[in-house]
Parts: C-alpha cells; sequence; structure tokens
C-alpha cells in the first residue's frame, strides 16, 4: 500500500481514517495532515475522546438513512469522533474566548468531526474550558451524552420533587441523566443490571431497580417523568408505569441503535396523541449554553462522569466493537 500523499511542508500526525462503511475493521491508525484553523476555529491537541453509538452508526453507514447525509456509497467525511478535550494549539484570527494553551472540551461534528486523532479542528463556538478539578478524560466523556440526558430530561419537563425514572441508568447517557435529575431536586430511580445496582446507588440515585428481578412498568409504582435510554420495554408498557400527567421521553432505542429509536420517537408521537398521558423522541443538539450548563455542575461536583474503560488512539477499533456489545458502563474513552 502506497503512503498517503501529503503537502510538502505541512505537519502530520496519527487519526483514525475510514474510507468505506463496515465494521471495525474498516478503520485505518495512519499519518495525514493536521488540520490548519480557519477564521472561526480552533486546533486541539487532543488529550482524549470518547466513543457514542454516533460513531460506529457512521463508521457502518447504518441506519441507510444516514448515508443520505454521510454519503450513499462510501463516506464524505473520513473522520470519526464527536467528543473531545484538550490543549488549544492555535485558533482562528476571529477567535476571541480561546487562547493557546487553554484546557477546553466539546464536540467535533459535522465537518469537523474527528476527535480520534492527535489534533482536533472544531468551530469556537463548539468547546467551553474545562474546570480545573476535571480531567480530561472525564471532560471527553460528556457532551454528546450530557446533550441528550439535559435535553431529554429538559422536554419532560423535568420539576423539583418529582419521581423520575432513567431506564439504562449505568450506560453514558443514562449515568448522567440521574446526576442532572438528583441535581434538579427531584426522586430518582434507576433501572440497571445486577452488576451495576452499586455504581448507580453511588452516583445519586435514590432507588435502584436490577431489571433482572424485577420488571418497573408492572411495580405498580407510578412515575411523573420516565427517561428511557434503553427501549427494552413497549411503549404501551411504559406509559402505563406513568402518572395521569406523566411524559415518557425515548432518548434512542436498544444499545443505542438509531433505527430503532427513530422508529420508537415516530410511535411515541402518535401515541401521545391519545390520553393525558405525553410521549416525545429526544434527539441531542449541540449547543455551547448546554456544555456550559454542564461545565458548572461538573465544577461544583453535582456531576461526576462514569468511566468504564481506556484505550490508546491506536485501539480504536477495539474499543468500538466492545462499544457494539452493548455493556459499558459510562463512557468508554480514547487517549492520545
Amino acid at each position: 500500500m502506497n503512503a498517503p500523499t501529503h503537502t510538502p511542508g505541512k505537519e502530520l500526525m496519527k487519526a483514525i481514517v475510514f474510507r468505506s462503511y463496515g465494521s471495525p475493521d474498516v478503520l485505518r491508525y495512519e499519518e495525514i495532515e493536521t488540520p490548519t484553523p480557519r477564521e472561526k476555529e480552533v486546533l486541539i491537541k487532543v488529550r482524549a475522546a470518547a466513543l457514542n453509538p454516533y460513531d460506529w452508526h457512521f463508521m457502518r453507514g447504518l441506519p441507510y438513512l444516514i448515508r443520505m447525509m454521510a454519503g450513499l456509497r462510501k463516506p464524505k467525511i473520513v473522520r470519526l469522533g464527536f467528543d473531545v478535550a484538550g490543549h488549544v494549539e492555535s485558533v482562528g484570527q476571529s477567535v476571541t474566548q480561546f487562547k493557546p494553551g487553554d484546557e477546553v472540551f466539546g464536540s467535533c461534528s459535522g465537518p469537523y468531526t474527528g476527535a480520534f486523532a492527535e489534533y482536533a479542528c472544531t468551530l469556537e463556538s463548539a468547546l467551553v474550558t474545562k474546570p480545573n478539578n476535571v480531567t480530561f478524560e472525564q471532560a471527553a466523556a460528556v457532551p454528546m451524552a450530557a446533550f441528550t440526558a439535559l435535553q431529554g430530561l429538559r422536554k419532560g419537563q423535568i420539576r423539583a420533587g418529582q419521581k423520575v425514572l432513567v431506564n439504562g441508568a449505568a450506560g453514558g447517557v443514562g449515568s448522567l441523566a440521574v446526576q442532572l435529575a438528583k441535581s434538579f431536586g427531584a426522586e430518582v430511580t434507576g433501572v440497571c443490571s445486577t452488576r451495576n445496582v452499586e455504581l448507580v446507588r453511588s452516583i445519586g440515585a435514590d432507588r435502584v431497580i436490577d431489571y433482572t428481578k424485577q420488571d418497573f412498568t408492572k411495580s405498580g409504582q407510578p412515575y411523573d417523568l420516565i427517561l428511557d435510554c434503553v427501549g427494552n420495554h413497549s411503549l404501551l408498557a411504559c406509559r402505563r408505569a406513568l402518572t395521569s400527567k406523566g411524559m415518557l421521553v425515548t432518548a434512542g432505542g436498544k444499545s443505542g441503535r438509531w433505527k430503532m429509536g427513530l422508529t420508537r420517537g415516530l410511535r411515541a408521537l402518535v401515541l401521545s396523541r391519545f390520553g393525558s398521558r405525553k410521549l416525545v423522541g429526544v434527539f441531542a443538539r449541540s449547543n455551547q449554553e448546554d456544555l456550559n450548563i454542564i461545565r458548572e455542575l461538573m465544577e461544583t461536583g453535582k456531576v461526576t462522569p462514569v468511566i468504564d474503560r481506556r484505550y490508546p488512539l491506536s485501539e480504536t477499533a477495539e474499543a468500538i466493537r466492545y462499544l457494539e456489545e452493548g455493556h459499558a458502563r459510562g463512557k468508554v474513552i480514547i487517549t492520545s
């Protein structure tokens, strides 16, 4: 195989690239040109990045709807990685919020996707300053999962004193949702497997249900808000577990699969038209305002990201294989 071509004089970096859709076998650990920040962009020396189901969906090009955005036969953007944390290496001429040396975290989305690399470029508006009491790995674990959890709870109109249930409380989104719901003053029940009961209790859940021993949809306990990160119960069953004016928010399908999550979201919209219980889906939107909210909660110790495993950049393919199994506790981190 010929070495990738590059512009003479340009700095090179190691990065994960993929030029065809498929399993983690399509991922390559290669040298490519280090990006140069344009007017409103920031170049980050990546210290940590985090995996999301988002990454393996784009890697596989599934569901096929993704290819309408990413390229029908092969990916138009050959890089992966949304969540990022690191040092500012350089900035574009219009950047005012950051300077070289600043510690930041945030997202690399759309044409800026590419946090699985030694360096990553993204918009100034996609970043915030990392708190001193938070590690780079913890900061990288936050963005996409926190956007989903926070916006899901907000869509469910969470209020202090409510009884809130998080289904999938040990996962990346769920573990943050438990802590966020507590910060809103809710009484929180987390649903997880036997091995994760103590973990979910340790992050602040008032009550923990082991789904291998009890079905929350049949317990007779009604909830004001259910954030469903798993999709392992029918929408009708979940609706029965709501109070008369309760809300179910679906935040993805089983193991984070988008097709199932999209389907459940559409079904929830239809069912929500009948009766006083509301069922809605949430599809997270990256924004600096919400990232600053999460930053403040981490700085004050109200939110601490849960990290399951760490992999070096060169072993990103193995990390994605592990994530695809659907048993990660919290987040899986890539270090560079």
